[in-house]
């Protein structure tokens, strides 16, 4: 009776084995079969694609998908090779397809807004995907000593919200002088992300030169002096930023500190053999703003200008008592000049690492700022 009873299951079991494979021979080909052939493929568009062999890259990764069109790490890179080739139409169809397949890709939704808003104009689209990243719930995983993604999921962020700053700066740019409210609102959303931003990636002196940049169109000089002196302190060997607060230091006749930061940015210009119009540019502004000063003397004493160009509020330029700073590592820290940058040497003495450290007209821009705000 049992021999009996064991042939008869085995004799189930084979039909169902064969039934399985006959009826299910569909999910076999799809799930497995398919499958394991997309993953070869894509792995071989890995290889040639960290090898630079882009062409071959978007020939594997296409065969790849096409076997296995849920790999959403494969759409991302292609999308990454279209972008090298400049077809950002196609980038942004792969950049999608990522996305669909994996709606919490972080990456391929960081860069998908990056081509939108850059490439195409579409700061729409672009703000939407900086709102979904932002708008994000990360799971946090940790293992003690080992790995945390939390860090990196702030910092994703931060990210998120400066390109968002970028995006809504742009869209405001390309407005009409008719649309000065509509502009005015997108720039406020603007500075709002900057600031945000500069919450998290403190140390980012991108962000807070934007954040001034943007205050400096808006016409608020308060703000957009402030910011430019924290870009300054972040990163003292920008010229942008140096240059940038020099132009509104002469809208607000402050001509001897707009002096020393075109002196500044003339002389980190002087180091890049690239940027010798820009160069003879800033060596203009700085003999106009020269004679200014030799005409009206340092005006140290106030001129009438309204540093909010919006509200006409005065300035208090009262001295104030310098407070004693302390030594870090940074004035430590000697640059000199190598293949298009400024780099770490030995030539340049501290005293001028910390010369252009110190940003001109901070006192003034100060006045009305929180005692205990850090940069």
């Amino acid at each position: 009776m049992k021999r009996s009873l064991k042939k008869f299951f085995k004799f189930l079991f084979i039909l169902l084995l064969l039934a399985g494979l006959f009826f299910g021979r569909d999910y076999v080909r799809k799930y497995v079969i398919n499958r394991a052939l997309g993953i070869y493929y894509v792995y071989k568009g890995d290889r040639a694609y960290h090898k630079h062999k882009l062409a071959y890259s978007i020939e594997y990764y296409n065969k790849g998908l096409e076997y296995f069109p849920s790999h959403y790490t494969a759409w991302h890179n292609l999308g990454n090779i279209y972008v090298v080739y400049e077809d950002y139409y196609s980038a942004v169809e792969a950049y999608k397809k990522a996305i669909e397949y994996n709606p919490r890709y972080v990456l391929a939704r960081m860069n998908l807004g990056i081509i939108e808003a850059e490439k195409l104009g579409n700061f729409d689209e672009a703000i939407r995907q900086y709102d979904a990243i932002i708008n994000l719930k990360t799971k946090i995983w940790a293992v003690p000593f080992l790995f945390s993604n939390k860090k990196s999921s702030r910092q994703n962020k931060g990210l998120a919200y400066y390109n968002r700053g970028l995006a809504y700066r742009e869209k405001a740019m390309f407005l009409s002088d008719e649309d000065r409210d509509l502009e005015i609102g997108l720039l406020k959303q603007a500075a709002e992300s900057y600031e945000k931003s500069h919450k998290i990636l403190r140390k980012n002196s991108d962000v807070v030169f934007n954040l001034a940049l943007t205050y400096h169109v808006m016409g608020n000089y308060r703000d957009a002096g402030i910011n430019y002196c924290k870009a300054i302190y972040l990163a003292p060997m920008n010229y942008e930023a140096h240059y940038n607060l020099a132009v509104l230091l002469r809208r607000l006749k402050r001509y001897k500190d707009s002096v020393e930061e075109l002196e500044k940015a003339s002389l980190l210009l002087s180091f890049r053999s690239d940027d010798e119009g820009k160069s003879s540019y800033v060596f203009g502004i700085l003999s106009d703003a020269s004679h200014l000063y030799s005409k009206y003397g340092a005006n140290e004493l106030g001129t009438n200008m309204d540093i909010y160009d919006t509200d006409n509020q005065d300035v208090n330029v009262k001295k104030k008592k310098k407070k004693k700073k302390k030594h870090t590592e940074d004035d430590d820290i000697k640059f000199n000049y190598s293949t298009g940058k400024i780099v770490p040497a030995e030539e340049m003495s501290k005293t001028m690492m910390q010369t252009f450290k110190v940003c001109a007209g901070m006192d003034y821009f100060k006045h009305e700022a929180p005692d205990d705000e850090e940069y």
